[in-house]
């Protein structure tokens, strides 16, 4: 029997254009400043993406696949911890989809095909609000949030 597949569905409305949160998404220099990672791939169909920790090391902590691009409105890719690559069961997906709203944007991501109960689904329900909060942040202020910190003993 197949492990239960779940999925986390987070919405953020940004004042900014699909353009600007687009290019934030897939530009490396961009992502580092809220994300503290780089998102680096040629973002053609098919090919390799990779989540690069922005440091002198620079290692390799998720990988994937461009599944579907269509700039700037949408972006799907697979998702799986890099000492996970080789186990076509540890991916998931992610879907950024990025809707005009006004004078702001609707950004929905979909991180679908996750194993309930899995490490990387308990690290990306506590990683994706921080992260899109300093994305929005960035993109509203010009400054991120620091999304390594931790919550503060009561």
């Amino acid at each position: 029997m197949k492990p239960e597949k779940i999925s986390y569905v987070y919405v953020t409305y940004i004042r900014s254009t699909p353009e600007k949160v687009f290019e934030a998404i897939t530009r490396p220099e961009i992502a580092r400043r809220y994300w503290g990672h780089e998102n680096v791939s040629d973002w053609k169909p098919g090919s390799p993406w990779q989540h690069v920790r922005a440091s002198d090391e620079r290692p390799v902590e998720l990988v994937g696949q461009v599944v579907e691009i269509a700039p700037p409105t949408r972006l799907v890719i697979t998702w799986a911890g890099a000492s996970q690559a080789a186990d076509p069961e540890a991916y998931s997906r992610v879907a950024f989809d990025i809707v005009p709203y006004e004078d702001m944007v609707r950004l929905t991501v979909t991180h679908d095909e996750l194993t309930a109960g899995s490490g990387m689904a308990k690290g990306i329900q506590q990683g994706w609000p921080i992260v899109l909060s300093s994305l929005k942040s960035l993109l509203e202020t010009g400054e991120g949030i620091d999304v390594f910190a931790k919550p503060k003993a009561a």
